[in-house]
């Protein structure tokens, strides 16, 4: 269970790693923006969409019938919201749905900023189960987002999507892998948990993998720390939650 806010002062926080299959047939593709670099977090770094959990969310998550914790619940409408709002892209709900649907409910939540009344008008509904609990990250310090993280698996790789200028300056699909090649490269920035996330993602082929594997650990709070070894300050996250790489030496760690 995802319980309520990790820290005091923490800013609750969703964001959803969206799959869909490569056209190429090999590994699956992930959504990744770009943010605009005067944006207060992960400034000109590549992050899965997400944002901050709205009150407006809490009560759309209190109208539906779930039994899910509250708090992760509305962190679940927070991920659809804020996914749509970005992308473009109509995760995680049921109805009638295809891109031009999709591009007028954005243009809607645009103007409302709520998802309920998008739904209400469009005829859909949160389908909040096909949302998996792959991860919470929140750095011990007031004002932090406590940010859940979740897998979905869009299927096909025949999308429109479009960014959201306003907060970021242009999306891609890529890999795990290859989102990892491209901040090797110095084509994109990447923060702490986003590197050790995409090294966890890159473990897999498709969103079943990661799905299956995510079933296997519990969503535990992750608050890096730093460490110190042989005159070397390290950021370390635990081991025992299913990352392949736990500790990076705090000089090369991009601020977020």
């Amino acid at each position: 269970m995802i319980s309520g806010p990790a820290f005091p002062g923490a800013v609750p926080a969703a964001t959803i790693v969206v799959f869909r299959k490569s056209a190429r047939g090999g590994p699956a593709e992930l959504l990744m923006l770009e943010r605009a670099g005067s944006m207060r977090f992960a400034g000109g770094a590549a992050v899965f969409p997400g944002g901050r959990v709205d009150q407006a969310d809490h009560a759309l998550a209190a109208s539906l019938d779930h039994e899910l914790d509250p708090h992760d619940a509305a962190s679940r409408i927070a991920g659809i919201r804020e996914t749509l709002e970005e992308a473009g892209l109509a995760v995680a709900l049921k109805g009638e749905i295809d891109a031009d649907l999709a591009a007028r409910a954005r243009a809607m939540l645009l103007e409302k900023g709520e998802l309920a009344p998008v739904l209400a008008a469009f005829g859909w509904t949160p389908d909040l189960d096909a949302l998996q609990p792959w991860a919470r990250w929140c750095p011990d310090w007031e004002g932090a987002f406590d940010t859940r993280f979740y897998l979905a698996d869009l299927g096909t790789g025949a999308v429109d999507v479009a960014v959201d200028d306003t907060e970021h300056t242009h999306l891609f699909w890529t890999s795990a892998a290859e989102a990892l090649a491209m901040a090797d490269r110095g084509e994109i920035s990447v923060i702490f948990p986003t590197r050790r996330n995409l090294e966890r993602l890159a473990l897999f082929g498709d969103f079943a993998g990661a799905r299956d594997y995510a079933r296997q650990f519990p969503v535990r709070t992750i608050s890096p720390v730093r460490v110190e070894s042989d005159g070397t300050t390290y950021l370390t996250i635990p081991e025992d939650l299913g990352y392949p790489v736990t500790s990076e030496a705090l000089s090369t760690v991009k601020r977020g």
